[in-house]
């Protein structure tokens, strides 16, 4: 009988340390909330954490104009209008070479990376995007000239950037 308590308290012991390990990966690449305390650009926020620490957070599956690109600025201020100094829920999808969350940012139930490709002021990043609905968005905002796509020819912003 007390060899199969040790047993037990041993596998008991086994599987706390599973849980506790599993639980660190999810807060890892979980979710938490945060404040937005800065806008880079259309697709990259400064965020505040409730653990008062800063990260950075790439939209994940959009690719926004630089700023210096046409839409640019318009890009940024339509981002800032949905989250700047806004409590949001940040669904953190690991992260990239640059240090960066890459995340899906959350207001009110609402994701803003797909209200950014909706208004118009974002493209599908079709070589990350892991989001069956934003397809259909962008070609939505495409068809009714919204935002960006009221220019004749938007370049997209990596072939912007492979441009320089």
């Amino acid at each position: 009988m007390r060899a199969n308590r040790v047993n037990l308290s041993s596998l008991s012991a086994l599987l706390l340390a599973g849980v506790l390990s599993l639980a660190q990966q999810a807060s890892a690449q979980g979710q938490y909330q945060a404040e937005v305390v800065r806008i880079l650009d259309g697709d990259t926020v400064e965020v505040l954490t409730a653990s008062r620490n800063t990260k950075r957070v790439r939209l994940a599956n959009i690719d926004a104009p630089e700023r210096r690109q046409a839409f640019g600025e318009k890009s940024r201020q339509a981002l800032a209008a949905m989250a700047f100094r806004q409590t949001v829920t940040v669904v953190d999808q690991g992260g990239d070479r640059y240090g960066r969350v890459i995340g899906v940012l959350l207001k009110d139930g609402r994701d803003l990376n797909a209200e950014m490709v909706k208004q118009g002021m974002a493209w599908v990043y079709t070589r990350y995007n892991n989001n069956p609905a934003l397809p259909a968005l962008e070609r939505q905002a495409r068809a009714a000239r919204l935002g960006l796509w009221a220019d004749h020819a938007p370049v997209a912003p990596w072939e912007f950037r492979r441009a320089r």
